[in-house]
């Protein structure tokens, strides 16, 4: 199809999973507020994308595959998806290529449009964790990718020093933040007092992170209620491991409930005194609702050792990186113990120096990552349209 380029903009998105397509949702919807031009809007994606009008080229389900056991018996199909990906790319040459998170399968596409129609710019939206493990891959991603929207503040200036183009735009944990009062009704639902409080505890979404860590979390819930009878225990989990939390907290020795609703969920972030949770981005979402917390990390011991050997940060907490010092405290394999949990835990419950600092840096971070600013949808859309007025490099 011949586009007329005065009227209609076309730009081709390419999303391999539900947060992808969560994200390239959103950023379809804010391309068409802000693009004032016809848009055609072709590619990759799952349920929410086809819902703003992406008809996908095939279903996302082909591709939205984690882990060995499940890549290598459809590894024939998902190279099939690459190439018939990379085909739409040639034969259609959108305006902008953007590739949407799930490095496994959108980087591959990149790599060999890039290589097939050099004259497409390629974006690509969430920087893998090359700052963290394999630092070498962000000086390769300069050869394909044109563009970087980084979801983290640090990002930019990391990728700066490997070449590569990178705008801020936002991380998605800004629109997951409670709405306000939502803590205040949260406790008055289930009679806790305002002064009363209230311990978060988040072991993981993953089968083994909630296998290795809920009984451990466990004994620390019960040696601080010892401490302080009137604590609540909150136990925000998602579906697919809600029946081990909730085998594993019917064995502990002081009652808790579990939420799973996304709005309780944020409700609770709002009401908690401080949380207790297994390292990952929970931990960004519980600093932008100003939550304190200690954060815990453990494995079997030959995963965790490798795990924390090939690390290229001082951290594997968000916020700390964000700040760029140890402001959240983090207990990482055999450091992850009931006894240094409840130490680090514990000044964070009242009102002490530790925890007005952590209140402190929590504000800090939510200044760095623009919370009151532009949305990141829009952020996003305003990169991908700006390079599109750029001229383009030489090749």
């Amino acid at each position: 199809m011949t586009l007329d380029k005065a009227n209609e903009l076309h730009i081709m998105l390419v999303a391999g999973e539900t947060s992808g397509d969560a994200l390239g949702a959103d950023l379809m919807v804010a391309l068409r507020e802000i693009s004032g031009r016809s848009l055609r809007i072709s590619g990759v994606g799952g349920p929410r994308m086809e819902r703003e009008g992406l008809a996908s080229i095939f279903p996302m389900s082909d591709i939205a595959v984690m882990g060995p056991r499940e890549i290598v018996p459809r590894l024939p199909l998902i190279l099939h998806r690459i190439w018939q990906t990379v085909r739409h790319a040639v034969e259609h040459k959108p305006d902008i290529l953007v590739v949407i998170d799930s490095p496994e399968f959108t980087h591959m596409v990149a790599k060999r449009v890039a290589r097939r129609a050099p004259s497409i710019p390629i974006v690509d939206y969430v920087l893998p964790s090359v700052w963290a493990w394999r630092q070498g891959r962000a000086r390769a991603m300069a050869k394909y990718i044109r563009r970087v929207l980084a979801l983290l503040p640090f990002e930019p200036a990391f990728l700066k020093q490997a070449g590569v183009d990178c705008v801020y735009v936002g991380h998605p944990a800004i629109h997951r933040m409670p709405d306000e009062g939502s803590g205040a009704r949260f406790r008055a639902a289930r009679g806790i007092a305002p002064d009363e409080p209230v311990l978060l505890v988040l072991p993981g979404s993953r089968v083994n992170e909630v296998k290795h860590l809920i009984g451990i979390f466990g004994e620390v819930v019960s040696k601080l209620t010892e401490e302080m009878p009137s604590l609540k225990v909150i136990v925000p989990t998602v579906p697919h491991v809600r029946r081990l939390v909730e085998e594993s907290v019917r064995r502990w020795s002081v009652p808790a409930e579990i939420i799973e609703n996304d709005e309780d969920r944020r409700a609770a972030f709002d009401a908690g005194t401080a949380a207790l949770a297994a390292s990952g981005t929970v931990a960004l979402e519980l600093g932008l609702a100003r939550v304190p917390m200690v954060i815990a990390y453990r494995a079997e011991a030959l995963v965790g050792w490798f795990a924390l050997s090939v690390l290229k940060v001082p951290s594997v907490v968000l916020i700390n990186l964000i700040l760029d010092r140890p402001s959240v405290r983090e207990y990482l394999q055999s450091r992850c113990t009931p006894e240094y949990l409840l130490g680090g835990l514990r000044p964070l419950m009242s009102d002490t120096l530790e925890r007005r600092r952590a209140l402190a840096d929590l504000e800090e971070v939510r200044v760095r990552m623009g919370v009151d600013g532009e949305p990141p949808s829009r952020r996003a859309a305003r990169a991908v349209l700006d390079l599109l007025e750029r001229p383009a490099s030489p090749a």
